[in-house]
């Protein structure tokens, strides 16, 4: 079990769900973990379970060794400013906040503070975020650290800092685009005799067991397409037909316009 205590500065969805999941891992003592937000009222079930929940932020990084910031980003300058006295080379920092660079951070807490980018998906919530991170100054230690802590919510690697907005996009963009597949399965199970929920049930396990099929296995997609396209069978009519009408090359362009966005 780690050692290490956390701050999360900012108990909104994404914070008290970072905090949700590091309890449910067993790895971090419920007592060295603390969340603030202004309505602590709002976080009673985490002080429940034993994690610190108060409104004091320079507290909070007093007692800690990694701090996470996850407010909105136009509250990301005001809570480094607020926090810096506190923060000191010991403290690793980490913002979860979408667009704000490691270098517009250093400026404001200085180059002696390891400082971390993350960017995780919504499934963080139930321990499954594709989390991708990224730091300029955080040695091995710094980054082992942080890899483990966001792999007890699901998977986490490290990239380099210029990637993450296309992180952004396949990553956390990715979980719509995904559950638009499903939602359109679902349409097409109801069109061939399933009640909706049935329906939904049977795509969504399915998009689960090719998921697990890919990262269990490490094959390549087409690998395991092969393995379920019979020559002039079911499979690969309906493939194909998907392709005739652009399936691959929207979603493609659908990525791409997103980033372009982003």
């Amino acid at each position: 079990m780690s050692k290490k205590k956390i701050a999360i500065i900012g108990g909104g969805n994404l914070g008290a769900s970072i905090a949700e999941g590091l309890v449910r891992s067993d790895q971090y003592e419920t007592k060295d973990i603390s969340v603030t937000r202004h309505k602590i009222e709002l976080l009673k079930h985490l002080s429940e379970s034993g994690v610190n929940v108060h409104s004091d932020n320079i507290l909070a990084v007093q007692n800690s060794d990694v701090v996470i910031i996850a407010v909105k980003p136009y509250n990301v300058d005001k809570i480094l400013n607020e926090i810096k006295p506190a923060l000191t080379s010991d403290h690793v920092l980490v913002s979860v906040a979408t667009g704000i660079s490691i270098s517009h951070m250093q400026t404001v807490v200085g180059e002696s503070v390891p400082v971390f980018r993350a960017m995780p998906n919504t499934a963080i919530s139930i321990r499954e975020s594709m989390t991708c991170i990224c730091t300029n100054n955080g040695d091995k230690v710094n980054k082992d650290e942080i890899v483990k802590l966001f792999d007890q919510l699901g998977t986490s690697i490290i990239i380099q800092e210029e990637l993450m907005d296309a992180a952004t996009v396949l990553a956390a963009c990715g979980i719509a685009y995904a559950l638009r597949f499903i939602r359109a399965a679902s349409q097409g199970g109801i069109e061939i005799g399933f009640d909706a929920n049935t329906a939904q049930k049977i795509a969504a396990q399915t998009v689960k067991g090719a998921a697990g099929l890919l990262i269990e296995g490490g094959q390549h997609p087409e690998r395991e397409i092969d393995k379920v396209t019979t020559p002039q069978g079911c499979t690969i009519a309906g493939l194909n037909e998907m392709e005739h009408q652009g399936f691959s090359s929207s979603l493609i362009k659908g990525i791409l316009t997103s980033y372009q966005k982003i």
